[in-house]
């Protein structure tokens, strides 16, 4: 049997892709790195193309690895010590939509400026400003689920079953945690966790409002704005694409109704042409008799 093409995926150019958590990478990095770059950090690159941010007191690095040893293109590491391991560590892989990441280096940025005691500080259960569960608030309100509750982890995912994120429970491996997708959150989009479309974890110390910042993101409603031909192929089927028709023409201003209006008008005969008559008008003589 052919295979039909699906005309809802039958477009070109510009599109919006919803849910927006299915739209993909853009490609570009520049605009996660932005929010970082603008606090003056050192940036600087290897001969492979990869780039390296440093914060300036050296306890928060940034490496976006497109030719790196596995599909972790984003690595950002936090310490406490600048020559010990790190105090937490987050991934995004290189499918992950670049608003996502951008969301993060956008609250990371904040809390830099803050100061240690905000970009180091660790979740605290039943705490009003690090409770953990805060993380999953944003996707609650927008009508995802508790899913395939089981001991040591909890799932939430997404309405459609094609976006989710789990926290696991109890102990973990700090070192497997910042190298491995064992981690304590893993979130992902796709067909299923285990073969996700992307994913992005953080370790356990992780704050709250930096994995906030990402949830808030995810969940938030609006479409993302794609280029039709950088759209993976798992988008059709699953996300609904809207193609960005071009502008209209403006809408008309009074005085070009009043022009159009004028336009349609008669023209106005001549003041010598048109016959008048009053009272005082003299009636007009009789001609010769013949």
């Amino acid at each position: 049997m052919s295979h039909q093409p699906d005309p809802r995926y039958d477009i070109d150019g510009d599109v919006y892709v919803s849910p927006r958590y299915l739209a993909g990478t853009t490609g570009f990095g520049d605009p996660a790195l932005a929010p970082l770059l603008d606090l003056g950090w050192e940036r600087h690159h290897d001969d492979l193309g990869n780039a390296y941010l440093n914060s300036p007191d050296r306890k928060i690095r940034l490496g976006y690895i497109p030719e790196g040893d596995d599909d972790g293109l984003w690595r950002i590491n936090a310490y406490q010590d600048p020559f010990g391991a790190p105090t937490w560590g987050v991934c995004f892989n290189d499918s992950t939509p670049t608003e996502f990441v951008r969301a993060f280096t956008t609250v990371l940025a904040t809390a830099y400026e803050q100061g240690p005691d905000a970009y180091l500080a660790r979740p605290i259960s039943d705490h009003d400003e690090h409770d953990p569960f805060l993380a999953v608030v944003p996707f609650l309100k927008q009508g995802w689920e508790i899913d395939r509750p089981q001991r040591g982890v909890f799932d939430v995912q997404a309405p459609d079953g094609h976006a989710g994120m789990e926290v696991t429970t109890g102990h973990l491996d700090p070192a497997a945690e910042l190298t491995t997708r064992d981690a304590r959150w893993q979130l992902w989009a796709g067909t299923s966790i285990d073969r996700p479309a992307w994913y992005a974890t953080a370790s356990t110390d992780t704050p709250v409002a930096l994995l906030s910042a990402v949830t808030q993101c995810i969940a938030d409603p609006a479409p993302l704005l794609r280029w039709r031909q950088d759209t993976r192929s798992y988008v059709e089927g699953m996300a609904q694409l809207t193609p960005v028709l071009p502008p209209g023409p403006p809408a008309p201003t009074p005085l070009d109704v009043q022009r159009a209006v004028s336009s349609r008008r008669p023209a106005a005969l001549p003041a010598t042409s048109v016959p008048r008559w009053s009272t005082s008008s003299r009636p007009a003589l009789p001609g010769p008799r013949r």
